[in-house]
């Protein structure tokens, strides 16, 4: 089984990210669950989703402590001290910012990966909810699914233009992510 934790903000879209990469893997013949934790309700306030895939039944409900791989949306939650909790030995850091990260910010990290996200989405779909693109660079980054399958999930979520803008953020965010091995 695979974990995977997303640090965001309210408005970004961490929690629909999850649910899309939920169905994704879904698609796939894989099972998956996805559920979010929530502070305050709020847009800006910090937001954790959770995603699990197995080629099992998954019977675990709890919240994430030890993933496989952190996808934070809000690069200024790199300084929090709850980001990294549990993070297992080499597993994998994808963060939305502009330049790549030049010091391992956590020893067990073995693969760290950067896209500018929220330039991307701007560009794309212009409003910030940087979702889509993420879940791209995810599965640049990871390899644990195909683009297709993430693409084709999301004319579950969007439709019309929305849906075209959302395909083309998740393409470049395939196509722009910077990935350093540790």
């Amino acid at each position: 089984m695979k974990e995977i934790r997303f640090h965001g903000r309210g408005g970004q879209g961490v929690v629909m990210a999850a649910q899309i990469l939920g169905a994704a893997f879904v698609s796939e013949g894989k099972y998956a669950t996805s559920f979010p934790l929530f502070g305050v309700e709020r847009r800006g306030a910090p937001v954790a989703s959770f995603l699990r895939f197995d080629d099992m039944p998954i019977r675990e409900k709890s919240k994430i402590y030890f993933p496989d791989c952190l996808v934070v949306f809000d690069s200024s939650q790199i300084g929090a001290s709850d980001t990294f909790n549990g993070v297992k030995q080499g597993s994998t850091l994808l963060v939305n910012m502009s330049e790549p990260i030049q010091e391992k910010p956590h020893k067990n990290f073995g693969t760290i990966a950067t896209v500018n996200a929220s330039k991307i989405a701007l560009e794309e779909i212009g409003i910030p909810a940087s979702n889509t693109c993420m879940l791209g660079a995810f599965v640049c980054v990871t390899g644990w699914i195909a683009l297709d399958p993430v693409i084709s999930v999301l004319s579950d979520f969007f439709s019309g233009e929305r849906l075209e803008k959302n395909i083309a953020s998740c393409v470049r965010g395939f196509r722009e992510t910077k990935t350093t091995k540790w």
